[in-house]
């Protein structure tokens, strides 16, 4: 089983390719702060075998190595993700308590 991620910026997106077949997507909006993640998704058939963790490592590497961004995780995936892999939060773009509350659940009102 081959993986490989690859950044398609014209799109504003990384594709996560198993064996050459698309399954899988991390998207992103450039702001002004950064990179702010919108969106992971992993096709169901593909689901429950540690893709999107594998796509978001492989993400965050390429962001690294890359220098020239920042991250702000809005995704809730990318945000657990982040949360659980704190080596990643040398690339946050917000200090990370700013980050984590905003997405605290809140009950409805109404």
């Amino acid at each position: 089983m081959s993986i490989e991620v690859v950044h398609k910026p014209e799109l504003s997106r990384y594709d996560l390719l198993l064996d050459g077949e698309t399954v899988g997507e991390a998207v992103y909006r450039e702001q002004t702060d950064g990179w702010h993640f919108v969106h992971t998704e992993v096709d169901t058939s593909k689901q429950n075998q540690g893709l999107a963790g594998e796509l978001m490592k492989q993400v965050f590497e390429q962001v690294r190595a890359d220098g020239k961004h920042k991250v702000v995780p809005v995704c809730s995936y990318v945000v657990m993700y982040m949360k659980r892999h704190p080596e990643t939060h040398d690339l946050l773009a917000r200090d990370w308590d700013e980050i984590w509350a905003a997405c605290e659940f809140r009950p409805r009102r109404g």
